[in-house]
């Protein structure tokens, strides 16, 4: 009784309680209501999944009219999805001097038509200028043109040549010894090579015969009995398919009314006509008692295997949440040296697996705690120095640089606030990024130097397209590099030259071009550097070069950087590619995510 009273109050028997009796209630409740709704309700669902399935039919079957459509307009076209406009060579010509349809052979056109479906049994075309009738089929039957209606499927598409035209089912009689059912698709081949007109030049026509089996895949689906019917009409009334053998027409099978049979139509939009289904009412729901029966059955079957499950279940899954409520006493005692045993990949896994995390994490973060306190005090100290010293430095060549104009030395005195600009931008710990205006007065500090060095023997120029705001942000020292290499590798060799500087926006990517007018570089050496630049581990003596690639490519992705074009004795071209960014807080929120 104790043992009992214990475990009432587990939530696993409180769990299996609930689900046996949200389980049995509402199956109980349901085989009642079942057996009184029953008849009426298989009628709707029987009734609705028929209808369901009319509807699917159709659908199919106006998809394959529209694929049979799209076969025929390959006259035109070449391809299925084209339309009549696309083609603009002289039909005329091509059928009638050339033998010929979309630059192919009228005979191997017509093979290509045939063998693009299975269910195409023979086709046909007729060109217009001599009467001539050329075909294909596929098992070499003999043919006599005498009982071929091609005439008469001509005289009906006459009135309107540019509309696809559908020729009901007909017996194949033409071939000899033939007792297949096929309906049969035209279409005129028209001119369009020149102006539009209100009566069209037709070329020639083709027509396929596609065997009538080819409903069968859809009608099958319906299982129907001995005394269903199925029919298959035009808006004209004319049957494309039934298996009712004693309708002659459709206007019989319009005829026709009985209160025994369900009627189900649904429209078939390419025919304008629709499919229609005759289900009889009493071979439909002759089976209803039995299939009452197996309803008691199946519930009483369902009743007990959902009181096996139920206790299964609970236990299955009482047992390791038990486990996990034993180790966390452990750890609640004191002892950390506990391990859950992980034996599945599921949501009780990978709670096992997480308190095993915890519970390491536990014990590290307590070993560490001191060890990190006392690594904290000695960053914050490393802090304090490193302010201290370029600080100091900046202090010192302030201090210079006064003693120079003291002296009345301005040349002297403006290298030192060049060298102290430079230094303040690049020792400086703030953001990566800085505004297009800032890295332009840092690269002018740099030449300047330059310039004084060696005697303005080198030129920089710069030029800036008006769409390009100052205030947009790029990678801090990505340009001085560049301009240094141009300096040092391109022009101080010959003595003299020119370094430019171009910033200009393109398809919504900010263009950086450096070039120089220096003694520029082989094939072999361009190839050389750029197998460098895409090889991240390989060494390279060009370290300025390679450094603003991989930074570029390591904060904006692979789709930007540096490339290298260059032509000896005339110069060196630079291109940084480069996103436009006018807020460098939304790249750094998109690189951490």
């Amino acid at each position: 009784m104790f043992i009992w009273g214990r475990r009432s109050k587990s939530i696993f028997v409180k769990f299996s309680a609930s689900f046996l009796l949200v389980g049995l209630i509402p199956l109980f409740a349901l085989s009642y209501i079942s057996v009184q709704t029953f008849s009426g309700y298989v009628e709707r669902y029987t009734t609705s999944n028929l209808q369901q399935m009319v509807l699917y039919m159709s659908y199919n079957l106006n998809s394959a009219f529209n694929q049979y459509n799209e076969v025929s307009k390959l006259m035109y076209t070449g391809r299925y999805e084209g339309f009549i406009e696309s083609y603009s060579q002289n039909q005329t010509y091509n059928v009638n001097e050339l033998e010929q349809i979309n630059t192919i052979p009228i005979e191997t056109f017509l093979k290509t038509v045939l063998y693009s479906d299975s269910y195409i049994t023979s086709v046909y075309f007729h060109r217009e200028s001599d009467d001539k009738l050329y075909y294909q089929e596929k098992e070499n039957r003999g043919v006599n043109f005498d009982l071929l209606p091609y005439q008469e499927w001509l005289t009906k598409m006459a009135p309107n040549p540019s509309q696809v035209a559908i020729f009901p089912t007909h017996s194949e009689e033409y071939y000899t010894g033939s007792k297949r059912s096929v309906f049969t698709i035209g279409r005129t081949l028209i001119d369009i090579s020149g102006r539009v007109t209100k009566d069209p030049k037709i070329v020639g026509t083709l027509f396929m015969d596609v065997d009538v089996s080819l409903f069968n895949q859809f009608f099958r689906e319906l299982n129907l009995g001995g005394q269903d019917e199925l029919f298959l009409l035009d808006g004209d009334g004319n049957v494309y398919f039934t298996n009712e053998t004693r309708s002659a027409n459709g206007e019989a099978f319009r005829a026709k009314k009985d209160e025994e049979m369900i009627v189900l139509s649904e429209e078939i939009p390419f025919l304008k006509g629709t499919v229609t289904a005759r289900i009889h009412r009493a071979n439909l729901f002759d089976q209803l008692f039995s299939a009452r029966t197996t309803v008691f059955i199946a519930m009483f079957i369902c009743a007990i295997a959902m009181i096996i499950m139920g206790v299964w279940f609970s236990r299955r899954l009482a047992a390791p949440i038990r486990n996990l409520i034993k180790q966390m006493a452990i750890v609640e005692s004191g002892n950390l040296d506990t391990q859950m045993v992980v034996n599945s990949n599921d949501e009780m896994g990978r709670l096992s697996h997480g308190f095993n995390r915890m519970v390491e994490r536990l014990q590290a973060y307590i070993d560490e705690a001191y060890v990190a306190q006392i690594k904290q005090k000695q960053t914050e100290l490393n802090a304090l120095k490193s302010q201290i010293r370029p600080h100091y430095l900046y202090n010192t060549l302030e201090v210079i640089r006064m003693n120079a104009v003291d002296k009345d030395n301005d040349e002297v005195a403006d290298m030192i606030l060049s060298l102290s600009n430079q230094l303040k931008y690049v020792i400086d710990y703030g953001e990566d990024r800085v505004s297009i205006r800032q890295e332009l007065e840092h690269l002018r500090d740099y030449f300047y130097i330059i310039s004084v060095r060696y005697e303005n023997k080198f030129e920089l120029v710069v030029d800036l397209s008006p769409e390009v705001d100052l205030n947009w942000y790029i990678l801090k020292l990505s340009l001085q590099p560049l301009v240094e290499n141009a300096i040092q590798h391109g022009l101080r060799s010959q003595g003299r030259g020119t370094v430019g500087l171009t910033i200009e926006k393109k398809d919504e990517m900010l263009l950086v071009t450096i070039y120089d007018d220096g003694i520029g570089m082989s094939k072999e050496k361009v190839q050389q550097l750029a197998e460098t630049l895409e090889e991240p581990s390989s060494p390279s003596k060009n370290v300025g070069l390679k450094n603003v690639h991989e930074r570029i490519r390591t904060v904006y992705g692979a789709e930007y950087g540096v490339s290298i074009s260059s032509r000896e004795h005339i110069g060196t071209s630079i291109l940084l590619l480069l996103p436009i960014v006018e807020d460098p807080y939304k790249i750094s929120d998109s690189e951490n995510a």
